[in-house]
């Protein structure tokens, strides 16, 4: 019997918890921004719009600011203020400072010279002109500059989850990683929606009479504050420890699901990029996060992987993942990738992942050296044959491994290579893969067990502690629905595993994941 596939609104009625608390996070984070927005770039308009000859260059740099590309702009922000709310919020208030201002600007220094003329015969001082003529005149124009600055708040609001600070985002990255179609509409539908009712809203304050527009005024910050107060509602119901995981390990089984069905784990979590996590756990602002035991930043962070007492990771020996056709196009080519079967260990594969990840080697550099060090490497060949596409998923192990089935392929071969590094989660990598966009990738037998070929729970509590049964079991199912070929492993075994700071877990007296979950549920 085949199992139907999951609608989306059967798995938003499913995920309702999460989704709400999402919203609301993303609403608080839209307008704890706008509210601060509104306060830098209310005085600025006002100033510019007095001194005119510091219009150029306070627009200038406001229009600078939004030029920087959105997620480069959080990860300016991560070396200053670190990850969460905090960066989040800043990113958010610069980008909304432009139309705030400009409009201001353009709102007051519109006004009719006339009526200001007609104020000051009146006798007004200053603070009255602009306070009972120009910024009620101007109104209109300043609240199409908030209403703009709303809309782009909601739509730039679904990157915060990039750097832990929640939102919408959590599920679009999630459906990315995973290629889940229903969990990427599940963050988008949702924050499009926000931003056509905000947008709406206030074109009806927007478009009020100026009697019922002063009183909107004054009603406007007070629930602005009460909207920006919703991102802390979801936190006041944590629980002790604050966990962060990936968006894949969020959706795997060898992940949170496992967690929860196998362990009954139930911990706060935050959804994270793999780049931040574990410096956030560094610095006490995670407590437990998802990572792999291979991974140089253990050492790096001083972090300690939790035994996995109830056995929910199987063993994630990497090796590559070939097409069949490729290997009949690039006869020389199982041969080739084969040079590095067996010749790294978890020790090694872990030094080198910490050049990359923590002393910031190039990928290029950490490969190369360590084919040199093997005597594997040869000088490129510079061929003209066919090209061969390597992918690989988007961490630092994986951009290794890449570049040394290159360097290997340039080496000993006359083919070209084109890499194609980057591509995101499993998911992505294997379609790239099953569609013909690429014609290799390093892959893990665990992964491909549970994540691709979906095993059943008897088939992984068969296979699981044995590495031989698993890998062969994965090489054939790969070849008999794929037409995939598993070349020989390379040697390390990268599990997933949950992971603490050393001194933390003492203190806590938590070594295995039951240990975790006891001290979760002790009052």
């Amino acid at each position: 019997m085949i199992e139907q596939q999951q609608g989306l609104f059967d798995f938003m009625r499913q995920q309702s918890d999460k989704l709400l608390t999402q919203t609301l996070q993303h609403i608080g984070l839209t307008f704890i921004s706008l509210f601060l927005a509104v306060l830098i770039g209310l005085p600025l308009g006002i100033l510019i719009a007095r001194r005119v000859k510091l219009s150029g260059a306070v627009l200038g740099v406001a229009g600078i600011l939004q030029t920087i590309p959105s997620i480069a702009l959080l990860g300016f922000m991560i070396p200053l203020l670190g990850i969460g709310a905090k960066p989040a919020i800043v990113a958010l208030l610069l980008y909304a400072l432009l139309p705030i201002i400009r409009n201001t600007y353009t709102g007051i220094t519109g006004v009719d010279g006339a009526v200001k003329e007609a104020a000051v015969a009146m006798g007004m001082s200053k603070w009255q002109i602009l306070t009972k003529v120009e910024l009620p005149l101007a109104m209109p124009v300043i609240l199409a500059g908030i209403r703009t600055a709303t809309v782009i708040n909601v739509g730039v609001a679904t990157l915060a989850s990039y750097i832990a600070a929640g939102g919408l985002g959590e599920f679009i990255f999630g459906g990315i990683s995973l290629n889940n179609t229903n969990m990427i509409l599940a963050g988008a539908i949702p924050a499009a929606l926000l931003a056509i009712l905000f947008d709406f809203l206030l074109s009806r304050i927007q478009h009020l009479n100026l009697k019922k527009l002063k009183m909107a005024t004054v009603a406007l910050p007070v629930l602005v504050i009460i909207l920006s107060s919703f991102y802390f509602i979801p936190t006041a119901y944590g629980s002790k420890l604050t966990a962060g995981f990936t968006p894949e390990f969020m959706g795997r089984q060898d992940g949170n699901l496992g967690l929860q069905s196998k362990y009954g784990l139930k911990i706060h979590t935050i959804v994270i990029s793999d780049a931040v996590m574990y410096k956030a756990a560094y610095e006490k602002q995670l407590d437990v996060i998802s990572g792999y035991s291979t991974d140089g930043r253990l050492k790096a962070y001083g972090l300690i992987v939790l035994q996995d007492n109830k056995h929910i990771f199987p063993p994630y020996y990497a090796a590559p993942v070939v097409r069949d056709n490729a290997l009949k196009k690039f006869s020389e080519l199982e041969k080739t990738l084969n040079l590095l079967a067996g010749k790294i260990n978890d020790s090694v594969m872990t030094e080198l992942n910490y050049r990359t990840d923590y002393l910031h080697q190039s990928p290029e550099r950490v490969a190369k050296d360590f084919l040199t060090a093997n005597n594997l490497y040869q000088p490129e060949r510079n061929g003209n044959g066919q090209v061969v596409r390597i992918g690989s998923k988007i961490f630092g192990e994986q951009y290794i491994l890449a570049n040394m089935y290159s360097m290997l392929i340039k080496g000993y071969t006359n083919y070209n290579v084109a890499t194609k590094t980057g591509l995101g989660g499993t998911k992505i990598c294997f379609d790239a893969l099953t569609n013909d966009q690429i014609d290799l990738y390093p892959e893990y037998t665990g992964t491909g067990l549970l994540a691709i070929l979906q095993a059943s729970p008897q088939k992984v509590d068969e296979l699981t502690g044995d590495k031989d049964k698993t890998y062969n079991y994965v090489k054939d199912e790969f070849e008999k629905r794929y037409q995939l070929k598993w070349l020989q492993p390379i040697g390390f075994n990268n599990a997933y595993a949950l992971m603490m700071r050393q001194k933390q877990a003492a203190d806590l007296n938590v070594k295995t994941i039951t240990d975790l979950k006891t001290y979760l549920e002790t009052k």
